[in-house]
């Protein structure tokens, strides 16, 4: 298994490695089942010069999602692509927050670790295939994220159906690493690491050539 330091560092091999590697596909290239680890989840900052990603934003895309408000009314207007993701009334499926909460999810999974610290039931879910008829707009990119203890620290895996590296996973990994350690100030754990598994890690083709543009 692939085992990075940081975010970042997994940020810039995959970009180099599937620019190289990857398979075409619309307009994308990718690779088809990639996992790998980091090994310090809280590093999460992506200072890639070429990748120019905005910190700021990413906080404003967790208090969005820990806000459990579906409505991007607000975020579109900091983030367009929102805007692309609902059918004329701001409500989309990809807060996060909103999804992780459904049914009690994440009280059940702090609840469950307590409860037993071996559980292998630990799991939060949020792409839904049941639910299908509801994706027209907006699908969805994470499958589940789930969570065990282990050496009395919390470890956290994150199962992506899709996964663009340029927005989605420098976004997704800030927001799921801050989950993680969300969980684990409840248990009074220290973090583990951060597995991450994608069924399809891609780039578009607009992002092929950010490198070159400094």
């Amino acid at each position: 298994m692939k085992k990075f330091k940081n975010a970042q560092d997994a940020f810039e091999y995959y970009y180099y490695n599937i620019i190289k590697n990857g398979y075409i596909l619309e307009d994308t290239k990718c690779l088809y089942n990639e996992g790998f680890e980091i090994l310090n989840p809280l590093d999460n900052k992506i200072n890639t010069k070429f990748r120019k990603w905005n910190e700021s934003y990413a906080m404003i895309e967790w208090d969005w999602y820990m806000s459990q408000n579906r409505s991007v009314e607000e975020i579109k207007k900091i983030a367009k692509t929102w805007d692309k993701m609902h059918n004329g009334n701001n409500i989309v499926n990809s807060n996060y927050g909103y999804q992780w909460n459904r049914n009690g999810q994440l009280d059940y999974v702090i609840n469950e670790l307590k409860r037993n610290s071996n559980s292998r039931r630990a799991i939060l879910t949020i792409y839904d295939g049941k639910e299908h008829i509801d994706y027209k707009f907006d699908t969805p990119c994470t499958l589940n994220i789930s969570f065990n203890i282990f050496n009395n620290k919390l470890n956290m895996s994150v199962l992506m159906r899709s996964n663009d590296l340029w927005y989605g996973f420098c976004n997704d990994q800030y927001c799921f690493s801050n989950l993680q350690k969300y969980i684990s100030d409840k248990l009074n754990l220290d973090i583990g690491t951060y597995f991450h598994f994608s069924n399809n890690l891609h780039i578009y083709n607009k992002h092929f050539k950010k490198l070159n543009t400094l």
